[in-house]
């Protein structure tokens, strides 16, 4: 046998396990690699294509983590292996010096193509299990068989925090409570402005310190809804016995539960900057702007309108930009850019960036949600997927930001749970600003 047959059978025997034995008349070798690549290969395709929440739920465990990427690489080992093999059973004898040189470095190269992508997967593993440790919270306290401890819904608080270089602290300018039925995924985002006054605040030494409402630190702020965070941060007494770090989302989760009269049991924030690192690793973000956005603190840039990609600087810009608008615009923003960014996520660019996309979220997100509760998550993030999400945003006319009525807040929130939002209409006014003239934000912002 010349050396071109017999390279191209060691190329088919890391392909197929085997083929290089069976071709040499070792039918029992042959036959066992053949059974167990097949049987390897096959499994992993059958689980992809029938059992994907299954392995979902699998990988945001730091441990399978750990176990994906060595597995992983055991099988680049053990294809490795299977090549060399296949090689000198089918290697000519009679092969020059030169010749052989040749052939050796042809099947290095082979191994070496064949273990590249195993590695690559092993290295995702790896950076997978250090974003989910470096994010999520590990007690060490066991999750229950029933994870959500008999609840119907589980209320998460969705913060966007804009942490400018021009700002002392963090400020929560993005407020949504997502209320999700556990047994279905019927979501609900209830979104809460910013600027909200004279906000009740929970029993204890914040109420006392602020009895009747948040007032936050006159003359030097307006005591505004968003600025709970970083005052429970500065003010340790307000928060007794909690350490730094956890002080403000433990007082703004009470206070937002106190404004909505739901239980919140965990929050996740997005710092906007960090945001706009992913996005800028993703390559950008594609939207479609209604009317042109000045951005830029001098008011130098101007995003058009139209439908453009955005780059992370400017993305941050079209969420965060009042000129010629206001909040509640801001608002509806921020939530068309979100939802943006989760659509375009796809698998593909997820992989192009991986590492990228891995140090941002890193450095993006911070939450309370332990580690334990991911699996559970997942799976219930598959039920939200099939469901309709529904939006309540407490904006003018329905509230006063200056005069809120917590009350009627309450209640809105409680007869949304129990029935659907009916349809709204949106339209403009004299000054060509949008208005919902209910509390539903319309997908229109979005363009």
């Amino acid at each position: 046998m010349n050396i071109g047959p017999s390279l191209a059978i060691t190329l088919g025997s890391a392909v197929l396990w085997g083929l290089a034995h069976l071709w040499v008349g070792r039918r029992a070798a042959g036959i066992a690699l053949m059974g167990t690549f097949v049987t390897l290969v096959g499994g992993v395709a059958i689980l992809l294509l029938t059992s994907r929440a299954e392995l979902l739920a699998l990988i945001v465990q730091p441990a399978w983590l750990w176990v994906f990427g060595l597995a992983a690489l055991l099988f680049a080992a053990a294809t490795v292996t299977v090549t060399v093999r296949s090689y000198q059973l089918v290697r000519p004898e009679s092969l020059s010096g030169p010749a052989r040189l040749l052939s050796a470095l042809a099947v290095g190269v082979l191994c070496a193509l064949v273990v590249a992508p195993m590695a690559y997967a092993a290295r995702l593993a790896y950076v997978s299990q250090h974003v989910v440790t470096s994010i999520f919270t590990a007690n060490g306290a066991p999750i229950p068989v029933d994870p959500w401890q008999g609840r119907d819904r589980i209320n998460i608080l969705l913060i966007g925090g804009d942490a400018a270089a021009n700002r002392i602290g963090v400020r929560t300018d993005s407020m949504t409570v997502a209320s999700v039925d556990t047994h279905t995924g019927d979501t609900v985002l209830f979104g809460l402005p910013r600027n909200l006054e004279k906000v009740p605040m929970p029993p204890g030494p914040a109420r006392q310190h602020f009895p009747y409402g948040f007032g936050g630190e006159p003359p030097y702020t307006p005591g505004l809804l968003n600025e709970v965070w970083q005052y429970a941060e500065d003010h340790p007494d307000v928060v007794p016995g909690v350490p730094r770090g956890h002080r403000g989302p433990t007082l703004l989760k009470r206070t937002v539960s106190g404004i909505t009269g739901l239980p919140i049991h965990y929050y996740a924030m997005v710092d906007m900057f960090g945001f706009a690192d992913i996005i800028d690793a993703m390559g950008g973000v594609r939207v479609t702007v209604r009317d042109p956005i000045v951005y830029g603190r001098q008011n130098e840039g101007l995003i058009p309108a139209g439908t453009r990609r955005l780059t992370g600087e400017q993305a941050l810009w079209y969420g965060r930009a009042r000129t010629y608008s206001d909040d509640y615009v801001r608002m509806g923003r921020q939530k068309c850019l979100m939802n943006a960014v989760a659509k375009q996520a796809d698998p593909v660019t997820v992989l192009r960036s991986f590492e990228k996309l891995a140090d941002a979220t890193m450095h993006a997100v911070s939450t309370d949600i332990p580690q334990g509760l991911l699996p559970n998550l997942v799976e219930l993030a598959e039920k939200v997927k099939q469901s309709k999400i529904r939006t309540l945003q407490f904006v003018p006319p329905l509230i006063n930001t200056a005069y809120p009525d917590y009350d009627l807040i309450k209640h809105k929130i409680a007869a949304t749970l129990v029935r659907p939002v009916p349809p709204v209409v949106a339209h403009r006014d004299d000054s060509q600003r949008f208005r919902p003239n209910t509390a539903t934000v319309l997908d229109s912002v979005c363009g």
